[in-house]
């Protein structure tokens, strides 16, 4: 059945996944406080209107797509004469948080909602810009069972696989664990390429090797840090984002916090937490993750490449 949805937050993973809603047949509406934003995201056929109240005051599902927690909570809140999405959305409603945030934020946020006598889910994402494209991005769901069902049938058309992984802020514990796998992967496949190139290895020779054996991962087969094997990858754009440096940051911002909270022994987390934010810090906070293999390349400069 078509669904009337709010989509807030039209970025570059917003905009792709609420246009494969309007493609199943769901009314969607959307809204972003970024005015370009909100012009780019009517140049792709959606429509848009002024005000994030506005956009929920008719809505069945309430989906969200923010940068940051808190950012998640004010919204929900409002505050300074500005009235909150929990306030101006019809009761009983279902919100759909599909933010990338920490998970007593995700927590937070679900007890705010459940105090206005409405329905939440977190639902973080993985695949990327190429994931909500072509609408095979992964959903990690926390929630009730009742929720979770209700939400599941606008999942399906955005992603190709549901998880759901337990109570209110469990979809943004497995998030952030995928991701602290994920920036470690990327890492050591930067490493291995350089690596191999010192060695006199051609970059597909590697490529065929791993990409078939036990070194194979999304960081390599999908993200490929070095241009003409993967099509899609970032490497063969100049690394134009893709998910970008600085989201890689935040969110081992958001692993090292969780870290800490639970005194977990995680040194190869956190020292790719260290080595990311070297790399935004030295400029790569506009450009995909992948590009962290320039940064293993310049300390290690070496005239013996051969790639």
């Amino acid at each position: 059945l078509a669904m009337r949805v709010a989509f807030l937050g039209l970025g570059h993973m917003g905009v792709p996944m609420a246009c494969n809603l309007v493609g199943a047949g769901h009314d969607v509406v959307g809204f972003d406080v970024v005015e370009g934003a909100r012009e780019a995201a009517r140049a792709s056929g959606l429509r848009v209107v002024d005000s994030a109240t506005d956009a929920v005051a008719d809505a069945e599902v309430v989906i969200t797509m923010f940068a940051a927690g808190h950012q998640v909570i004010d919204a929900y809140r409002g505050g300074a004469g500005r009235p909150g999405l929990l306030a101006a959305a019809p009761g009983g409603i279902l919100f759909v948080d599909c933010s990338t945030i920490a998970v007593d934020e995700a927590r937070a946020a679900h007890a705010l909602a459940e105090a206005a006598g409405l329905r939440s889910v977190d639902a973080p994402v993985s695949g990327g810009v190429v994931g909500a494209e072509n609408a095979t991005l992964t959903f990690m769901v926390g929630g009730s069972d009742p929720d979770v069902d209700a939400a599941r049938p606008l999942l399906e058309v955005m992603g190709a696989r549901v998880v759901h992984c337990g109570g209110p802020g469990l979809g943004q514990a497995a998030k952030v664990c995928n991701n602290m796998i994920l920036a470690a992967s990327q890492i050591v496949v930067a490493e291995a390429f350089v690596l191999g190139e010192r060695l006199g290895l051609s970059h597909r020779a590697l490529f065929d090797v791993a990409a078939h054996a036990s070194g194979q991962c999304w960081a390599l087969t999908t993200n490929c840090p070095v241009p003409g094997l993967v099509p899609s990858s970032p490497a063969n754009r100049g690394f134009e984002p893709g998910f970008a440096g600085a989201l890689m940051d935040k969110d081992l911002g958001l692993a090292e916090k969780a870290v800490e909270l639970t005194g977990v022994d995680a040194r190869m987390g956190m020292l790719a937490r260290t080595i990311y934010r070297e790399f935004v810090d030295g400029g790569g906070a506009g450009r995909d993750f992948s590009g962290i293999i320039e940064s293993v390349r310049a300390p290690s400069d070496d005239p013996r490449s051969t790639a």
